[in-house]
């Protein structure tokens, strides 16, 4: 019972951490790439369990609600970068925490007028809405599988196209040098719109498949994105791989820090992230992007 006990708290810890991760490699390449610290990232994961919450009731599927979902996400990312996120690449770094918390309030105004004040739930889709048994009194839900699932393929395709595409290849030179790679004709604008909108895609994404493990209310993405910030710190600013460990981490330490010391749970990750910048103050892998 203690074995699967411990199974069942690490699958979770799994489980968050990969969602953790989707939400943070965006806020990373966003930062890492084009300098810009985006305090709406986690409104975009509110967007994200809000739209399949609708497209959900519109539709009566889960899959096609995400279908449905992440072509409305690219827009959105594209239209706020064109329209706000591109005023601040040479501005400091105080003048974009004040514009993008001023989109913070923007989308939770927005939020309270569509979908109101009172908490949603999207309910998971019949496939997937079993248990798997693990003993006479404990048993697993699929669908965390499935999400685990699906954060380790969004991961591994991350994987390959920064670092096996031509489009990552630019993403990478323009981290590195991105004078450079204007002096060389790529057009660093479009680049900077493309790495924006897959940020917002990765968060809004990130929402629509925890809508159905977690409540969906309003303000949800304020405390998603503090820990997504712990995440990226321990990682390393502009690293996919620190942002994947470390996003492992903080999701282990949070789900055992509230079976074993619930106490202390909310300054777990916090304590986690401490001791790591003692030891590596640039954070686990620094900036490879």
């Amino acid at each position: 019972m203690d074995g699967l006990f411990f199974l069942i708290q690490t699958l979770n810890g799994i489980q968050y951490g990969l969602l953790l991760f989707l939400i943070a490699s965006g806020l990373s390449i966003v930062f890492g790439i084009m300098g810009v610290i985006n305090l709406a990232h986690g409104s975009f994961y509110m967007v994200g369990a809000y739209l399949a919450y609708s497209l959900t009731q519109l539709t009566g599927s889960l899959p096609l609600a995400i279908i449905l979902g992440i072509p409305m996400t690219i827009v959105l990312g594209f239209v706020i970068e064109r329209l706000f996120i591109i005023h601040l690449y040479h501005r400091d770094h105080l003048q974009q925490v004040l514009l993008t918390f001023g989109l913070i309030l923007i989308f939770n105004e927005l939020q309270q007028v569509i979908w109101g004040g009172d908490p949603l739930s999207v309910p998971i889709p019949e496939l997937l809405s079993f248990s798997i048994p693990l003993s006479d009194t404990l048993s697993y839900p699929v669908y965390r599988l499935f999400l685990s699932g699906v954060c380790l393929v969004l991961a591994l395709a991350m994987y390959v196209v920064i670092g096996h595409t031509r489009l990552g290849m630019r993403i990478r030179a323009g981290a590195a040098n991105r004078q450079m790679v204007e002096a060389l004709g790529i057009n660093i604008r479009l680049l900077y719109s493309v790495v924006f909108a897959i940020g917002v895609t990765l968060a809004s994404v990130a929402g629509m498949l925890a809508a159905p493990v977690e409540t969906v209310y309003p303000g949800m993405g304020e405390q998603i994105l503090i820990v997504s910030f712990v995440v990226v710190v321990i990682g390393g600013i502009g690293s996919i791989r620190g942002a994947f460990i470390g996003a492992l981490a903080i999701g282990l330490a949070d789900v055992y820090g509230q079976v074993f010391l619930p106490e202390l749970a909310s300054v777990a990750i916090y304590g986690l992230m401490a001791a790591i910048l003692l030891w590596r103050p640039a954070g686990l892998f620094g900036r490879d992007v």
